[in-house]
């Protein structure tokens, strides 16, 4: 009941402006990535593009497209990049992916920053639901841009 839709809890959330969706995770994540990205020097300013767009959760002021995907466990598999058909045939729908971690408290542990061509190379067919997913992997973490890990600042 605490983060029902209902719940004086979500409205407050809903209130100020952290959740938009039913996505009470996703939504968080998204906050919390905007909110580091522009309060942190050298990261891009992003803010949330207008209804309807696709593909995308929020825009550099440069125009680059951000994709954002929130998990909740470092062993964790990312939610779904749908139209497969047009990922299979290199058909960029967003310049960056970020793949925002959050710790049992829902705070940030870690977040990482892929180009399309890391996406692209790190990218998997779930063939069950016709959709790709990213996999957190020590081989990802390694070789992909590391914004920030809670494991390095504590």
């Amino acid at each position: 009941k605490l983060i029902s839709p209902n719940s004086d809890i979500h409205n407050e959330l809903r209130r100020r402006s952290i959740l938009r969706t039913k996505n009470v995770t996703g939504e968080i994540g998204e906050y919390l990535v905007v909110k580091f990205y522009n309060k942190t020097r050298g990261l891009s300013n992003l803010f949330l593009p207008g209804p309807g767009v696709k593909n995308i959760d929020v825009i550099s002021r440069k125009g680059d497209r951000y994709s954002i995907k929130t998990i909740t466990s470092r062993n964790g598999t990312t939610g779904s990049f749908w139209n497969p058909e047009s990922i299979k045939k290199n058909n960029k729908t967003f310049e960056f992916l970020i793949i925002c971690v959050l710790d049992g408290d829902y705070s940030l542990d870690l977040i990482l920053e892929l180009s399309w061509d890391d996406f692209f190379k790190f990218k998997r067919f779930n063939s069950r639901m016709n959709n790709f997913q990213i996999g957190l992997t020590k081989k990802l973490i390694s070789s992909v841009k590391v914004i920030y890990d809670k494991k390095v600042v504590s």
